[in-house]
């Protein structure tokens, strides 16, 4: 019985189809086919993915193809490409613009008559007349000092305060409060007290300082005979004052607090009290004869 068990058993295994898989042998054909159909779907979406999908998608949002795929991937990166140069140039411009500005001169722009007027012909004049051997002994003007010395401002500050703007008025630039170095018990002045105001004039604010103080201020003083030749110090500086400070024109005498007067200093660098005192004639200070 057994013996006949078995050869119907095989029988009925022989009259199945080759095709179909046995019980056994089911489960591994299943999953190697599920595990190539996962494999090539993934690789497939991955290689998708990769290089159209993602990157695609990636570089669309930067350059503006969001529904390009495949060789998207390409035209997003030319187009981030143009966008980032097409904005250096912009940057660069604005740099160049920038730069430009920055060497601009500062006000005034217009170059001072009597620097021009030095520069063509009293360097060439001071030359010939001192016969120096080199250029660079020719003098020139170094700076101006305009200070103004205010002691009532011990009891009324508002003194101080008015020969400040006015000062500002009279040079174009902003002075500074200058204090005293030490205690004088006769003046009732102690040591740090603000009781005056100065301010530096250099380049072109002292060729116009100068340009109107020769030809506009100090012809309006009351009987003004020129100013004192003799007023140089041995090293080619000169010191001038000035008793009102209504001759310039910038002053409204409706507006002022009090007169007052103002020390200036003309410091050049010449050698000599004779070569700063041509040079200052040659610049239009009316010197007394």
């Amino acid at each position: 019985m057994a013996e006949e068990l078995k050869t119907g058993e095989q029988a009925g295994g022989a009259d199945k189809p080759a095709g179909e898989p046995k019980q056994g042998e089911g489960r591994p054909a299943r999953q190697a086919k599920g595990g190539d159909q996962k494999a090539g779907e993934a690789k497939a979406k991955g290689g998708d993915q990769k290089p159209g999908e993602a990157k695609a998608k990636g570089g669309g949002q930067k350059a503006g193809e969001a529904k390009a795929k495949g060789g998207g991937q390409g035209e997003a990166r030319q187009g981030a490409g143009e966008t980032r140069q097409g904005a250096k140039p912009a940057k660069e411009g604005g740099g160049r613009q920038a730069k430009e500005k920055a060497k601009e001169p500062k006000l005034p722009v217009k170059e001072p008559r009597l620097r021009v007027l030095y520069r063509e012909k009293i360097a060439k004049a001071l030359r010939e007349e001192f016969v120096y051997s080199s250029v660079l002994q020719v003098p020139k003007l170094e700076k101006i000092v305009v200070s103004m010395g205010v002691g009532e401002a011990l009891a009324n500050k508002k003194l101080l305060d008015a020969a400040v703007k006015e000062l500002a008025q009279i040079t174009g630039l902003k002075p500074v409060k200058t204090k005293a170095k030490k205690s004088i018990a006769n003046f009732k002045v102690r040591k740090g007290n603000e009781i005056g105001a100065m301010v530096t004039l250099r380049g072109y604010h002292m060729y116009e300082f100068l340009d109107r103080l020769a030809n506009v201020a100090l012809p309006r003083v009351k009987d003004f005979r020129g100013i004192n030749p003799n007023a140089f110090d041995g090293r080619g500086n000169y010191a001038l004052g000035v008793t009102e400070q209504i001759i310039f024109p910038e002053i409204d005498y409706d507006k002022i607090e009090r007169v007052s007067g103002m020390n200036i200093a003309i410091c050049t660098t010449a050698r000599t009290d004779r070569e700063a005192r041509s040079l200052l004639a040659s610049l239009g200070m009316p010197f007394r004869k």
